[in-house]
């Protein structure tokens, strides 16, 4: 569920200003906030009800069906395990498992110091490089155990940006 979170609501103004009034624009008014805030707080979603007359119900139930979208601040690094076929006969399970030993986190899951996100994905498009990560849009391939603590711990020494 998604925790209340202050933010600065004036943030997306211009996106209700803009597509409001607009009908069917709900999504593109979901998207253009996520870029904003890096996912939907709650305050948000409320003040997108009294803009477009929908009912906060009805926002959450749109938010929460689109896998695109977040109802939870994601941690600076954003890492995405593919769990394709190619990736899961080549032990993306055993990078999966390496990565909640090293970050003690799992699937959907932010470190408490908010500097990883884990996202399992069904598909990275990366099959000859299995198993894949992708880490803030960096790919990494033919991954290994060691070879993920290497890469995990260069995210960690540098303070989230390898």
């Amino acid at each position: 569920m998604a925790k209340m979170q202050k933010v600065d609501l004036t943030l997306i103004d211009g996106i209700l200003d803009e597509y409001a009034s607009v009908p069917g624009s709900l999504i593109t008014i979901l998207q253009k906030t996520q870029d904003v805030y890096g996912y939907l707080p709650l305050d948000a979603i409320y003040k997108i009800s009294e803009a477009t007359g929908e009912k906060p119900a009805k926002i959450m139930g749109c938010a929460t069906f689109y896998a695109q979208f977040r109802l939870n601040p994601i941690g600076k690094n954003l890492i995405y395990l593919c769990q394709g076929t190619a990736c899961h006969v080549n032990s993306s399970d055993l990078i999966g498992a390496t990565i909640k030993e090293e970050l003690g986190i799992g699937d959907g899951e932010t470190t408490e110091d908010g500097l990883f996100t884990l996202e399992h994905v069904a598909c990275l498009g990366c099959c000859s490089l299995s198993p894949v990560m992708m880490i803030n849009g960096e790919t990494y391939g033919s991954l290994t155990p060691q070879k993920t603590i290497e890469i995990l711990n260069e995210y960690k020494k540098s303070g989230g940006a390898s």
